[in-house]
C-alpha cells in the first residue's frame, strides 16, 4: 500500500469518523482500559473508532475563499503573493515560489540549478516516487544511497562513496516529517562543491538546530497535498536566499517570461524555456486560512509523538524512528515505527498490522522498494536517455546493482509500521491507547500466532 492509498483509505474511511459540524477539531474515542486480552482475540477494543479527521475546513474559513472567488481574480495575483511571503517568512528563506504541487517544485528546482542530461544526483531509496521523478524529467541520473534504518533516512555515512565527477546535486528527504542529518549533508556537499536541495514536502516547520527545514539548503520544495500537514489539496512551494535561482524558478513557472512579467500578459517573449505551473489565487486563499493552524497543530502533533515514543520505548521489538542530535523538531506526517517480528513470537508484520487495526489504531506498511521500480528503466529506454547516455550508463542490470539499498529493503519488506500524523493531533489518552494496544499485542504474540496458523 502507498502513503496516499493508505491516507485516504484508512483516514478517510470507516477507521475515522468525519467531524465536520463540530467546532471542535479534536474528537476522539477512549477505552476502558481494563481488557488485556487483543481484540483479535476477542477482547475489547484499545481504542474505538473515532479519530481527528482530516484534512479540517471550518465555516469561519468560507469568507476568505469567497471573496477571492467573487473578485473574478482567479490567476496568480496578490493574494499567491501574499501567501508566498507569509510562507518564507515561516521557512525563514528570503524567497517562496509556489507552484501547482510538490512534484513540480523539485522538477523546477532541479531545471533551474542546470542540472540535466549527463549528470547525476544522489537521493534516498525510502521517498515518494516525485523525488525520483524530477531527476528523470530533466534528464539526470538518479544515484541512490542507502538509508540508516533507525532513523529512516539517508545515510550521509554512504553519500560520499557514491560522488562521482558527474555529481551535480544531494536531494536529502526528510522523510516522513523527521528531519534528515543536515549537518553532515551539508559538510559533504560544502567539501564537493555540490547542490543540496532539500526535498521538504512532508516536513513543513521541520526544524534542525531551530532551523526550520527547506532553508538549509540551496533550496527546500514543498508540498500541499490533501494528506500532508499543511493541505490545501494540491499545491507545492520553493524556497531559498538565492535571488537569482527563485528569479529563474518565477520565470521558468509562468512560461518563460522575464521575472516581473504580469502573469496572463501576451507581449514580449520568453527568454527561457518554461512550464505553466502557477498556483491560483484560491489555492493562496485556502493557504493562508489553514496557515493559521499550522503552528499550533505542529506543536500538538510534535508532544503527542515525543510522549508516545516514550510510552513504547521499553516494548520489545518495536521501537520509534531514532531523530538526530540536532533536530529540534520532527513533526510526524507520518509516525514510523521499526518492528522485529522474532521479538514477537514470529508475529509477521502483516500479521501485526491486522491486529493493530483490529484494536482500532489505523495503520500501514508504507512504502514499497522505489529504486527497482520499472518506470526507471522505461526512462532510461526513452529516446532522450538512449541519445545522451552510453550504453554501459542505461544497462539497468548494471543499475540495479550498483543501487542496491539492503537496509531500505528490510525497512520496506518487513520492519516498518506507519502511523498517520492526524492521529497525533489526539490527547495524550489516545498515545496511551496506541501504547496499550501494541503492549497487548507484544504480550499476547504467540496466541495470536496460532490463531492465525489456524
Amino acid at each position: 500500500m502507498n502513503r496516499r492509498k493508505f491516507i485516504t483509505g484508512t483516514i478517510g474511511g470507516t477507521s475515522l469518523l468525519a467531524v465536520s459540524g463540530f467546532n471542535n477539531l479534536y474528537a476522539w474515542g477512549q477505552s476502558n482500559g481494563d481488557d488485556k486480552l487483543p481484540a483479535i482475540l476477542g477482547g475489547t477494543k484499545s481504542h474505538h473508532d473515532v479519530w481527528p479527521d482530516w484534512p479540517v475546513w471550518r465555516s469561519a474559513y468560507d469568507e476568505k475563499v469567497l471573496e477571492v472567488l467573487r473578485s473574478g481574480v482567479w490567476s496568480r495575483a496578490k493574494v499567491t503573493a501574499e501567501f508566498e511571503q507569509k510562507w518564507a517568512e515561516l521557512i525563514g528563506t528570503k524567497r517562496c515560489l509556489s507552484v501547482v504541487n510538490g512534484t513540480n517544485a523539485l522538477i523546477a528546482s532541479v531545471a533551474q540549478f542546470n542540472i540535466g542530461p549527463g549528470d547525476e544526483v544522489i537521493i534516498p531509496p525510502y521517498t515518494f516516487i516525485a523525488t525520483v521523478q524530477a531527476v528523470l524529467m530533466n534528464g539526470a541520473l538518479p544515484v541512490f544511497v542507502d538509508i540508516d534504518p533507525k532513523t529512516f533516512q539517508i545515510d550521509p555515512a554512504k553519500i560520499e562513496a557514491k560522488i562521482t565527477a558527474r555529481t551535480k546535486a544531494i536531494m536529502p528527504v526528510h522523510i516522513l516529517g523527521i528531519p534528515a542529518d543536515m549537518t553532515r549533508i551539508m559538510a559533504i556537499a560544502k567539501k564537493h562543491n555540490l547542490i543540496v536541495i532539500e526535498d521538504a514536502c512532508q516536513a513543513h516547520l521541520a526544524e534542525v538546530n531551530g532551523k526550520r527545514v527547506g532553508s538549509i539548503g540551496d533550496a527546500g520544495c514543498f508540498s500541499f497535498q490533501t494528506s500532508k500537514n499543511m493541505p490545501i489539496g494540491e499545491g507545492g512551494a520553493i524556497t531559498s536566499d538565492n535571488e537569482t535561482f527563485m528569479d529563474q524558478c518565477f520565470s521558468y513557472h509562468n512560461l518563460g517570461h522575464p521575472y516581473g512579467t504580469q502573469v496572463g500578459s501576451v507581449s514580449g517573449g520568453g527568454i527561457r524555456v518554461g512550464s505553466k505551473i502557477r498556483f491560483t489565487e484560491y489555492q493562496a486563499a485556502i493557504g493562508l486560512v489553514q496557515l493559521t493552524n499550522l503552528e499550533k497543530e505542529t506543536n500538538t502533533r510534535w508532544e503527542n509523538a515525543q510522549y508516545l515514543s516514550k510510552k513504547i520505548n521499553g516494548i520489545h521489538g518495536i521501537s520509534p524512528a531514532t531523530l538526530y542530535p540536532e533536530t529540534t523538531k520532527a513533526v510526524y506526517h507520518l509516525y514510523p515505527l521499526l518492528y522485529n517480528k522474532d521479538k514477537f513470537k514470529g508475529l509477521t508484520r502483516s500479521q501485526f498490522l491486522e491486529s493493530l487495526k483490529a484494536e482500532g489504531i489505523p495503520c500501514s506498511s508504507g512504502y514499497t522498494p522505489l529504486h527497482t521500480q520499472p518506470f526507471i528503466k522505461a526512462a532510461f529506454d526513452s529516446k532522450l536517455y538512449q541519445k545522451v547516455y552510453d550504453k554501459k550508463d542505461l544497462d539497468y542490470a548494471d543499475f540495479i546493482e550498483k543501487n542496491q539499498c539492503p537496509m531500505n529493503d528490510r525497512i520496506c519488506n518487513e520492519a516498518s509500521i506507519w502511523l498517520s500524523q492526524s492521529l497525533f493531533l489526539g490527547n495524550k489518552s489516545s498515545m496511551d491507547n496506541i501504547a496499550n494496544a501494541i503492549e497487548k499485542i507484544q504480550v499476547n504474540a504467540d496466541k495470536i500466532v496460532r490463531k492465525f496458523k489456524k
